[in-house]
């Protein structure tokens, strides 16, 4: 039996709500933010998914560390939205 993996299956699910979220700020013409979100929030799930294959303990560290950077700056946007 495959274990599940939790981080990978809410970060897919995290990149959904984001490439939503860039079509709704497309469409009210919103193209600066819309674009560094879409980018650093599909980066979350690419660098998790990186770790999975990672070549030693340093280096899934070293992603996993990317994409918690990336989940700050995603995070940040979405606040900059708002003002």
């Amino acid at each position: 039996m495959k274990k599940e993996n939790l981080i990978k299956e809410k970060s897919y699910k995290f990149v959904l709500d984001i490439i939503k979220l860039y079509k709704f700020l497309t469409s009210k013409n919103e193209y600066v933010l819309s674009k560094q979100i879409l980018r650093s929030g599909t980066s979350i799930g690419a660098n998790i998914e990186e770790s999975q294959a990672a070549q030693s303990k340093k280096d899934f560290i070293s992603k996993l560390s990317i994409a918690n950077k990336e989940a700050r700056e995603t995070v940040l946007v979405k606040i900059a939205k708002r003002f």
